[in-house]
């Protein structure tokens, strides 16, 4: 009975509510009116603006993709049927095979004949093609590891002898200045090849190769040409004596700090076969380094 009271009260207030509501004058909402245009079917409208999307797409067909305009009937048969059938999946496996076959003539085989030799084509076209080929079709008759270990060994025999064709001269000269150096009261040969002469003997501590140092220091190639100088930025450098040329790794780690000394570095401990900056691949450097502190 309780119950059925709260239920009769609550119809009560719903009513009194909507009463109340009823009285109160509504608030005239201002209309939307939409603006009124000329328009067309929309499937003729669609029409239009499908062919207003093909402007520029000739020029890319033929520019970008290579179509021939000759074969547009076959361009609109692939693109009349979205979802390839079995012909239209053999016909786009077959113009790929064609693409790359281009690619590897036109390209690739240019561009390993240039790393092998700027100016003469050595590859065997043919063969190249042959491997290339077979690889694809997985009946190679020597496995892919053991191609790869050929053609890296056989590669940097090829930029070796290139090196030496263009850069030869300057490992030739640098030997026979490190010869002619050696002999000189003044200079020590480390067993490396290294060579360095006591300028000024500091009585510092020694730097590991993990410690930073500052030093000041100027580089120059054997005839006399400057390549870096700390001095002339009136600026030391500080770096870690691991992080730099192995001829100056262990030139520091014999230096007491105070000390000033010209260090000769063959090319095998300075840049090697790298162009580096202002210094010519196969260099012979000179270096005056000044070991300043040892940073902590």
């Amino acid at each position: 009975m309780k119950a059925f009271k709260i239920v009769i009260i609550a119809l009560g207030l719903l009513v009194c509510l909507n009463a109340s509501a009823a009285k109160k004058p509504k608030k005239s909402k201002k209309q939307v009116v939409a603006e009124k245009v000329d328009t067309i079917p929309m499937k003729d409208f669609s029409y239009a603006y499908g062919i207003t999307q093909t402007n520029g797409l000739m020029g890319y067909l033929v520019q970008r993709m290579g179509i021939d305009t000759t074969y547009i009937d076959h361009f609109l048969s692939g693109f009349d049927i979205p979802v390839m059938d079995e012909d239209a999946k053999q016909m786009k496996a077959y113009i790929a095979g064609k693409e790359i076959r281009q690619q590897v003539e036109g390209q690739i085989l240019a561009q390993i004949n240039r790393q092998i030799n700027d100016s003469v084509d050595l590859l065997d076209k043919a063969r190249f093609i042959e491997g290339f080929r077979a690889a694809i079709a997985g009946n190679t008759t020597i496995t892919p590891d053991s191609a790869q270990v050929v053609s890296s060994k056989q590669m940097e025999y090829y930029n070796k002898v290139k090196m030496e064709a263009k850069y030869g001269k300057n490992r030739a000269d640098g030997e026979a200045f490190l010869q002619a150096n050696a002999k000189k009261d003044s200079v020590v040969t480390t067993p490396s090849g290294l060579q360095y002469k006591v300028l000024t003997q500091g009585t510092g501590e020694t730097p590991k190769a993990t410690d930073k140092v500052k030093v000041n220091y100027e580089g120059r190639l054997i005839d006399g040409t400057v390549f870096d100088s700390s001095y002339k930025r009136n600026q030391p450098a500080t770096f870690g004596c691991n992080q730099v040329i192995k001829g100056w790794t262990e030139a520091l780690t014999m230096m007491p700090v105070g000390s000033k000394w010209e260090v000769y570095i063959p090319h095998e401990l300075g840049y090697g076969a790298r162009e580096a900056g202002k210094i010519p691949p196969l260099s012979t450097l000179i270096f005056t380094v000044e070991l300043l502190e040892i940073v902590k």
